[in-house]
């Protein structure tokens, strides 16, 4: 199954581990580390980051959605699938 993190970027929810505010020290550190080591995929289209995206195979994922709007989206895909997560 894959979820729309905004402007037609997608992302595979099986792979989902986290998704996070960008605003805490903690956040903003994960964020360098995974530019230095490639790892980090920008998927805002030059807005503003709005919520980051931690995969299982340690990519971060910058989104301009809202965490709100992301989890609403995942959760609309439960209930609208076979359930099988």
């Amino acid at each position: 199954m894959l979820v729309n993190i905004g402007f037609g970027n997608i992302v595979s929810l099986l792979r989902i581990v986290a998704v996070v505010n960008p605003g805490s020290s903690p956040i903003k550190r994960m964020k360098d580390e995974a530019k230095k080591r490639g790892k980090l995929i920008d998927a805002t289209e030059g807005r503003k980051t709005r919520s980051i995206i931690i995969t299982d195979s340690d990519h971060i994922i910058l989104s301009a959605l809202q965490v709100e709007t992301i989890m609403q989206r995942i959760n609309e895909m439960k209930r609208g699938g076979d359930g099988t997560l």
